[in-house]
């Protein structure tokens, strides 16, 4: 078996696509598609690889059908006890329920991951998939990524492990062999980072083109929805936040914040940091930026009307305000999110 590390190697790499019943089929379905389109003569001919250079199989504890999360059964075609060795693995995206991600349940899978990782594979993780491969200890210490809407879950279950769910990719480990990445649809840039890292970009580059997949080079703070932590406990704190989330738009929200919750400045300031995460004014801003993004989603209106009616005055400030928090200008960020004319209904007449 070739090493993973030699992306010369003249045999195809050997993929093991991990099937477990929180699996995503759509993740694991579309890594499995593209990953094996080089066998596709259009493929061929748009990346100029004469043969296939991966071999993917979706491996599991057992063979024979599996039921994944939106319990659509799949088949598992390689029992991980009859793999000696393997060039990388993936686990794809995992569906958790509301009890959270149950560790321990996998030990054998646990177990095969640390083996093969030992044995030079690389350890990579879609999504979610970062719940499974995080038991394995091997990313203690190192950075990584997640989906933003499983941040607070997974940091809870794994606090030894960094996470920056606002990346897309993240590559780790001695010989970069570690690598996640982030929410959902970002299985296209690890693939694509795959077949760019052991084929070569101009093969990444005509895979792209021919599934239409894309990178997401903008980051993914963009497709993040700010939600001011209110779990901490502190009464005053929890009042003020819920004010400012309905009069964020006036003039000094915050000298209002901090007279209504009967604090001083200071102590308001302290409390309200160490509550939330955020000074008061980051908060606000965050609240206004996010306002502003449904209202380009949503309206036609012009960004300096809506740098005024979120509470900027100074539209400049605000274009300047949001590109930092979102990685976006106010009219790349309407561009890409609103809904676009060819997907809006029709009126008769």
């Amino acid at each position: 078996m070739p090493s993973a590390m030699d992306a010369r190697a003249p045999q195809p790499l050997h993929v093991s696509l991990v099937a477990l019943p929180e699996a995503v089929v759509s993740t694991l379905s579309g890594i499995f598609d593209v990953m094996n389109a080089f066998a596709m003569a259009p493929v061929r001919e748009r990346t100029a690889v004469p043969a296939p250079p991966f071999r993917v199989e979706i491996v599991g504890s057992r063979t024979g059908p599996l039921e994944l999360a939106s319990r659509l059964p799949i088949t598992v075609q390689r029992s991980i006890d009859t793999l000696a060795a393997t060039d990388i693995i993936i686990v794809p995206s995992l569906l958790l329920g509301p009890g959270g991600w149950q560790k321990g349940r996998y030990p054998d899978l646990v177990e095969w991951l640390r083996s093969m990782h030992q044995r030079g594979a690389l350890l990579c993780s879609a999504c979610s998939g970062l719940f499974l491969l995080a038991e394995t200890g091997l990313f203690d210490g190192v950075d990584a990524t997640v989906h933003f809407g499983y941040a607070d879950a997974f940091s809870a279950t794994f606090p030894q492990v960094p996470i920056q769910p606002e990346r897309v990719l993240v590559v780790c480990g001695r010989h970069e062999e570690l690598i996640s990445s982030g929410a959902s649809m970002t299985w296209h840039d690890l693939v694509l980072y795959l077949i760019g890292r052991f084929v070569g970009a101009t093969a990444a580059q005509g895979v792209a083109r021919f599934f239409a997949l894309q990178w997401h080079q903008d980051g993914l703070a963009p497709y993040m929805i700010f939600e001011g932590r209110s779990d901490h406990g502190d009464v005053a704190i929890q009042a003020a936040q819920a004010w400012l989330a309905a009069h964020f738009s006036v003039a000094n929200p915050l000298a209002e914040a901090i007279g209504k919750a009967g604090l001083t400045e200071r102590t308001f300031k302290r409390r309200f940091t160490r509550s939330t995460g955020l000074s008061p004014i980051a908060y606000v801003q965050r609240l206004r930026v996010e306002d502003a993004k449904r209202r380009l989603e949503r309206t036609e209106a012009p960004v300096d009307e809506i740098s005024w009616q979120v509470g900027y005055e100074d539209p400049a400030f605000f274009r300047r305000l949001f590109r930092r928090l979102t990685g976006l200008s106010p009219g790349a960020y309407r561009r890409r999110f609103r809904i676009p004319d060819y997907a809006r209904p029709r009126t008769a007449g």
